[in-house]
């Protein structure tokens, strides 16, 4: 049986081995805000050679691509909290003309991309995500051919002068992706921020 005087020492020596460090540790300054994201798309303000390669018939084994080359244009729109993308290619297969009008969400820190093409004459279903370590990813569900599925665009290989954008469809829920359309954008130096 250990004395009482002891006991109260020993408790006396945890308890201060216990709190002698919290005592000793300076509080670090709050975390600093997360950079705000409205800014995400700014590397791509500007006109852009774009180099367009896109799967002829998506998701039916096809293994035909088509090649484009043409401009892009992004301008922004609401102080930078939006932006506005014109698409003009050519290639043997015809021409491809869009839009797409990109919105900030401060709440949730995101980007909706909300694509139009001259034939269709509307939006399309947003794909929303955002930026992390240099790449963007956006998804969203919508039907194509009859059946829904998963899209997936990417924004990588991002440089002052050059990036890559990629979109994917998924069949299967997201357990395999097919390549569909590879966008490489190169600046028109004329143009240069």
């Amino acid at each position: 049986m250990i004395p009482r005087n002891q006991l109260a020492l020993r408790l006396l020596l945890s308890i201060s081995i216990l709190v002698a460090p919290a005592l000793g540790q300076q509080t670090s300054p709050p975390a600093k805000a997360a950079a705000d994201a409205h800014h995400d798309f700014d590397f791509e303000l500007g006109t852009w050679h774009t180099h367009l390669t896109r799967l002829d018939h998506p998701l039916t084994g096809s293994t035909t691509w088509l090649t484009y080359d043409g401009t892009s244009f992004i301008r922004p729109l609401m102080d930078g909290r939006a932006n506005l993308v014109e698409l003009s290619v050519k290639g043997p297969a015809g021409t491809i003309e869009g839009i797409s009008l990109r919105l900030y969400n401060p709440q949730s820190r995101q980007w909706s991309l909300n694509f139009a093409s001259i034939r269709g004459g509307t939006l399309g279903t947003p794909t929303v995500g955002e930026f992390k370590n240099g790449r963007g990813e956006f998804y969203d569900q919508e039907e194509f051919n009859s059946r829904m599925i998963l899209v997936r665009n990417i924004f990588t290989d991002i440089q002052p002068d050059s990036y890559r954008f990629e979109q994917s469809f998924s069949a299967d829920g997201g357990k395999t992706w097919e390549l569909n359309w590879i966008a490489v954008d190169t600046r028109i130096k004329d143009d240069a921020k």
